[in-house]
């Protein structure tokens, strides 16, 4: 980006969503944070948020513009897994997984675009995983909330073009991050052999490719998703 923009970034307490702030806020840009509990960067606007309320997320918003600007770039990143096979899967399980990671997209989004459409100006990114592409089993909730997000951004992205703003999805593989950590070591071991690159990534390189999304370099990219996952879906 050319200039200093105002970003609006969920889950940036930790892992994925900490990186991305932090390389925002390296590159001099105003970030805001808002997640449940604190961590954010140094730097950073911290905002305690409920991604799955309406009026929290309109209290986070509100702040973020009081103190940074009208939002400019919005990253949905906040998600959380509840995982069990299908037939253990409790309907609540089902659904606070996708409340959290899919359905507060649409409340991001849709709380980003006013202003967006007023500035003419806007990039919203999804972050979801390489798992709303090849499914995971034990994660039919999980797989199905960040599949669910490709959808949502294609839509956006067409019904908000004209306004000058942009809708992609950035799809991680296996990440360095404490999500990661709680796997066991016989599926991450697994998920890694089936990674061509034979690693995990770690969070600065999906940052980076966020930072990407948002800049003026990526203006014509939209509707688009960006796959991170060191080759782990190609099927090796």
């Amino acid at each position: 980006m050319t200039t200093s923009r105002s970003v609006f970034i969920t889950g940036g307490n930790r892992g994925i969503g900490h990186a991305i702030a932090d390389d925002f806020l390296r590159a001099g840009h105003r970030v805001a944070v808002a997640q449940r509990s604190p961590g954010g960067p140094l730097g950073a606007l911290e905002l305690t948020c409920d991604v799955t309320d309406d009026e929290s997320v309109d209290r986070a918003f509100t702040a973020a513009e009081q103190t940074n600007g009208p939002i400019e770039v919005l990253v949905a990143n906040a998600g959380i897994t509840k995982s069990a096979p299908l037939a253990a899967m409790s309907p609540q399980q089902f659904t606070a997984v996708l409340d959290t990671n899919l359905v507060s997209a649409y409340r991001l989004a849709r709380r980003a675009v006013s202003g967006m459409v007023r500035r003419r100006y806007g990039r919203i990114i999804f972050v979801s995983s390489v798992f709303g592409l090849t499914g995971r089993a034990g994660a039919a909730n999980y797989a199905a909330s960040k599949s669910g997000l490709l959808g949502l951004a294609r839509s956006v992205a067409r019904e908000y073009a004209r306004y000058g703003i942009t809708a992609n999805v950035l799809s991680p593989g296996v990440v360095r991050t404490a999500m990661t950590e709680e796997m066991t070591k016989e599926l991450l071991d697994e998920l890694i052999a089936r990674t061509l690159l034979k690693r995990p990534a770690e969070p600065a390189e999906i940052a980076a490719t966020a930072r990407w999304l948002a800049d003026d370099t990526a203006s014509y990219v939209t509707g688009a998703e960006i796959v991170v996952d060191g080759g782990l879906s190609l099927g090796a």
